[in-house]
């Protein structure tokens, strides 16, 4: 299977190590974060991937090139003339992942979920997409429904709530930023340029199988906000 990583993001949570660098080498304990989850996705066979790149993306070819690609066959999908968020990035990147079902993750993400599970759910599924959720503090949610189908979205905090289906009990869980999707997705999108993923997802999910999978339990931080790298640092060595 072949994995994009989201490497594009300015990263400003992570100030002033973004002031001059992006934040896919920010470094936990010694160890960027692009080389970590590179490392984590080759853990469960996964030795093919995009990496998409805009702030400072110059540092990240660099850096790939100084390590022989961790010997993995990577193609960098370059959008330094314009930033185009996940759904616009992985659409600028269609025709490198529209062969076969396909991973993707967020670069600032760390994690211990167990890939081939989230796997085998998509494809014994055989939704469009299958996102890795988990109950955690979060300001944006996910609403699911009694079978682990997508039905809305709803911001915690301000109350806005956006539905993509009625339903009368729901749970609300947090996405992970790791899903897995199949290929077809890319004849249903609608949107262009650039948009978020979880816009595509919310359209879809009115009559295809969005599909949640929860792995509570599992190590996750996001490294994108200075106040989890401690935690971070404590978790993954």
């Amino acid at each position: 299977m072949k994995a994009m990583i989201f490497a594009a993001g300015f990263g400003t949570r992570l100030k002033p190590f973004t002031d001059k660098h992006p934040k896919a080498l920010f470094k936990v304990n010694g160890i960027t974060l692009l080389e970590r989850n590179i490392k984590y996705l080759k853990s469960f066979g996964i030795r093919s991937f995009v990496i998409n790149i805009h702030y400072l993306g110059e540092q990240i070819i660099d850096f790939l090139e100084a390590n022989n690609n961790f010997d993995c066959e990577i193609i960098v999908s370059d959008e330094r003339d314009k930033i185009l968020e996940t759904g616009g990035g992985m659409l600028k990147a269609k025709n490198l992942l529209k062969d076969d079902d396909f991973l993707m993750m967020n670069a600032d993400i760390l994690t211990d979920l167990k890939i081939n599970q989230l796997i085998e759910v998509h494809k014994n599924t055989k939704a469009l997409a299958t996102l890795a959720v988990m109950d955690r503090e979060s300001s944006r949610k996910l609403r699911f429904d009694n079978i682990n189908l997508l039905c809305g979205w709803e911001n915690v905090k301000t109350k806005e709530v956006k539905i993509a289906r009625e339903v009368n009990e729901f749970t609300l869980l947090a996405f992970s930023g790791i899903q897995v999707l199949s290929p077809t997705i890319f004849k249903k999108i609608q949107q262009t340029n650039v948009f978020s993923i979880i816009e595509t997802y919310l359209e879809l999910a009115r009559e295809e199988a969005i599909l949640g999978f929860n792995h509570q339990g599992s190590k996750f931080i996001d490294v994108g906000k200075i106040e989890s790298v401690k935690k971070a640092e404590q978790f993954f060595q």
